[in-house]
């Protein structure tokens, strides 16, 4: 007899509760795109470094224009220019300006920017004809980033503006979790390639490519294998070898018929259970262990399940190895439509978002089998109906889990 299947929630809490951490590692900056930080970073210098002119134009005193006027403009002595990376060579004194280039260094002794558009040359002076204010398109040393200032939490995922900010405060390199290595199995007699012809009963092998693309967005090194066949003995010897990974995933094989050997395989190789059996809809025949410190992941067959129990309970274990915060975004959008649901089960559904002028929408798909990948094609969220609750009317309030692409 199968066990009672555990809560979602639930099964969530005892999947986390088996993960630890990951090692950390250095990691160029150059290769850190999508890598996940092990460390806080704070600044150990200004940005910028220097105060630097935010126009081209001409770099003064401020007070030398004070009694400027277009009847009687302040006329300052050009004496010198400031360009990007090759700072004026000595301070501006009184009655001076210089040129200055977007970017360059401010001199000693000057503190406003008058903009080239708006001045008047005469004779190797420069000609102001209203005061400029103090401060005005002078960017001062430290007004991105203060030194000291943390910025960045370990945890973090490092994107484009996270690299560029490292950059700027001069990190060649940083501390990153290492990626977790996830082993995928694919399981069944009936699969084939994409690219093989379709005997009778066979159908294509869609788990190996959408269960590693998941795996590959939640940040891990991915190692596909299979399909194992039906086979007590074959899926035993597919299994071997992939414990050694972080977390081996299998697609298939662990449900209670006469040809799902993946439990028996598990078992006689000291994986040891947590639980089998979500009460999800999709998903319910899922199986939870841990062999040592590598996780394993048995999911169910069919498509849709699979990747709705890696969505809700894989991804948030890669997330914690990774040194994560596991939770995805949550918030809650109006039912786009009406929902038959029995008691039992939790119900992931599969919607698409909308944004009215009374907030989100989530539309559910028309055809949610746990067969129709399709469904999954332009889905934002999964609207999660409580296992206590009955039939959801349109309208009704409901609790959505952002997908997006990565992590």
């Amino acid at each position: 007899m199968a066990p009672r299947p555990v809560a979602l929630e639930e099964a969530r809490s005892r999947v986390l509760s088996r993960v630890a951490p990951l090692e950390s590692e250095p990691v160029p900056l150059r290769r850190a795109l999508g890598r996940r930080l092990a460390e806080d970073v704070a600044s150990a210098e200004p940005v910028p470094a220097f105060d630097n002119s935010a126009m081209d134009g001409f770099v003064l005193r401020a007070a030398d224009t004070r009694e400027a006027a277009p009847e009687a403009p302040a006329r300052l002595r050009l004496v010198d220019e400031s360009r990007a990376g090759a700072p004026a060579a000595g301070a501006l004194a009184a009655g001076e300006a210089m040129r200055i280039s977007t970017g360059a260094a401010v001199p000693a002794g000057a503190d406003a920017v008058l903009r080239l558009e708006e001045a008047q040359l005469d004779d190797g002076h420069l000609l102001v004809e209203a005061a400029v204010a103090p401060r005005r398109d002078v960017r001062g040393a430290g007004e991105d980033v203060e030194p000291g200032r943390t910025l960045l939490r370990a945890g973090a995922v490092l994107g484009p503006a996270e690299l560029g900010v490292l950059a700027a405060i001069g990190r060649p390199q940083v501390s990153c979790r290492r990626r977790p290595r996830v082993a995928v199995l694919t399981s069944g007699d009936e699969l084939v390639e994409p690219g093989e012809a379709l005997r009778p009963g066979a159908v294509r092998n869609s788990n190996a490519y959408s269960v590693p693309a998941l795996a590959e967005l939640a940040g891990a090194e991915v190692a596909v294998a299979g399909p194992a066949p039906d086979r007590a003995e074959a899926t035993r010897e597919a299994l071997a070898p992939l414990l050694e990974a972080d977390a081996v995933v299998v697609c298939g094989g662990v449900s209670v018929g006469e040809h799902d050997h993946v439990k028996g395989a598990l078992a006689e190789l000291g994986a040891a259970e947590e639980f089998w059996g979500v009460a999800l809809k999709p998903g319910r025949p899922t199986w939870f262990g841990s062999r040592g410190e590598t996780l394993v992941f048995g999911l169910p067959g069919n498509p849709v399940s699979a990747m709705v129990a890696f969505l809700l309970l894989v991804r948030p274990a890669l997330a914690a190895l990774g040194g994560g915060d596991p939770a995805r975004p949550r918030t809650r959008a109006r039912l786009g439509g009406d929902y038959d649901k029995r008691p039992g089960r939790t119900h992931a559904l599969r919607c698409r978002l909308e944004l009215r002028e009374d907030g989100w929408w989530a539309h559910p798909f028309p055809r949610q089998g746990s067969h129709v990948l399709s469904s999954m094609l332009g889905a934002d969220c999964l609207a999660l109906l409580p296992a206590g609750s009955g039939p959801a009317a349109a309208g009704d309030r409901v609790e959505i889990e952002l997908l997006g692409a990565g992590r």
